[in-house]
């Protein structure tokens, strides 16, 4: 395995329909999981620059508990003002039920 990708937690420390805040160096990332499995994006909100591991997870969305912005977990396209600027998103794998997120 590449030194690119980082262990965050073991699956069942992620409930469904949530996620966990996973910092990395000076980085903030979000995993969440889903009815179809594991995503990793931004854990930044890109309108105020606040953390999105308090916001609420519904439907393949994060909405930033700040400001109500929406992101599409799967795209991290912004979908509802005030964010207007995608979320990056980053590949994720599971292995002997770890989570592993790449982070780059």
């Amino acid at each position: 395995m590449s030194d690119d990708w980082k262990l965050v937690c073991k699956v069942e420390d992620i409930e469904m329909e949530d996620l966990i805040r996973f910092d990395h160096d000076d980085k903030t990332f979000c995993v969440y999981r889903l009815e179809d499995g594991f995503y990793a994006t931004d854990g930044i909100c890109t309108h105020e620059a606040v953390h999105l591991e308090e916001g609420l997870v519904m439907d393949s969305e994060i909405e930033c508990p700040m400001h109500q912005g929406i992101f599409d977990i799967k795209s991290g396209k912004a979908v509802s003002p005030p964010a207007c600027d995608d979320l990056k998103t980053y590949p994720v794998k599971v292995e002997n039920e770890e989570v592993y997120i790449n982070i780059n």
